[in-house]
């Protein structure tokens, strides 16, 4: 990359990405030497942009907040508004696309000196949104989650469950989702080894440990997926119990995260349960199954009664 402006640009927004960068990786992806990449970094700072850098095998480059905005960029003013506005869409959950609002608000609280974090603390609290009542999440709590997340680095914190038990989790952060005006947090739960989701109105105490880990792949398309799914484990009125003719393997394929309760049977294939409000609400899972997957099921009176009484409906009207 020729040009040392275009190349400063791309700098500026790969230490926006990251919080933290090897000298070594960041010379790598700009394709140029150590002593370039020094000139690239001054060259940031004397436009304004504080640029941490530490030394040793450890050390590296890292974007920090400083006493007033970087120049280019936006006034204090333009500023506030927008960091305010932005916490108000993440925490009501207002536009089309909430994982933006959340990037976007993670970039800005990062270099916002203190004084003007202070200021969009201080309208966010003083400002009553008309919206649908929900759980109320802070906006500096999913904006911290967010750089978690995005960092994916540890994380320990208190959770209060649903029947009021308090517990200590130590968690890999994944991903935050918004589901039915509420805030859910996906993670890689350390101490139980395997994947959760958190309302988090319910957590507290959050403290980053510093520990970065590689990524891990969810169980499912995407979080958004897995929250649905885990949303829909709850206790439902009727229920049934779906004896499928496959094996695990063929199941996770075909299901993913929907089919995680399932457990093999005596005869070598899975029990799948499903559930609804109303005993026709199973249908939509019956659908789902391929042809080539032989099924029977077993259930309450009343939800093989009503399962009978629409396949007679379909006959007649076939």
């Amino acid at each position: 990359m020729p040009d040392p402006t275009a190349r400063a640009l791309r700098l500026l927004s790969l230490l926006q990405t990251h919080r933290h960068w090897t000298g070594a990786a960041l010379a790598e992806r700009l394709g140029v030497t150590d002593r370039t990449l020094r000139r690239d970094v001054d060259r940031l700072r004397e436009l304004g942009y504080r640029v941490a850098a530490r030394p040793g095998s450890a050390g590296g480059y890292q974007l920090e907040g400083g006493g007033s905005l970087p120049p280019l960029l936006l006034d204090d003013e333009e500023a506030v508004a927008i960091a305010v506005g932005l916490r108000a869409a993440a925490v009501t959950g207002v536009g089309q696309d909430e994982h933006t609002t959340l990037s976007a608000l993670a970039k800005l609280e990062q270099v916002l000196p203190r004084n003007l974090r202070r200021r969009v603390t201080a309208l966010h609290e003083h400002t009553v949104p008309s919206v649908r009542p929900g759980a109320h999440v802070a906006g500096e709590v999913l904006a911290q989650l967010a750089l978690l997340c995005r960092d994916h680095e540890r994380l320990r914190f208190r959770y209060t469950s649903a029947d009021g038990t308090e517990t200590a989790r130590h968690v890999e952060p994944h991903a935050l989702v918004p589901h039915e005006r509420r805030w859910y947090f996906v993670a890689w739960d350390v101490g139980r080894g395997d994947w959760r989701t958190f309302r988090i109105d319910r957590m507290r105490a959050l403290l980053g440990t510093g520990v970065r880990v590689p990524a891990r792949d969810l169980p499912a398309a995407d979080a958004a997926e897995f929250v649905r799914a885990a949303h829909g484990r709850i206790a439902y009125r009727y229920s049934a119990v779906v004896h499928l003719r496959a094996s695990p393997a063929q199941v996770r394929e075909h299901f993913g995260v929907w089919a995680q309760d399932a457990t093999e049977n005596p005869d070598g294939g899975m029990d799948w349960p499903i559930g609804g409000s109303r005993p026709l609400d199973m249908l939509y899972a019956l659908l789902w199954i391929p042809p080539e997957m032989p099924w029977t099921i077993s259930g309450d009176p009343e939800v093989t009664a009503a399962l009978a009484g629409f396949r007679d409906r379909l006959s007649r009207a076939l």
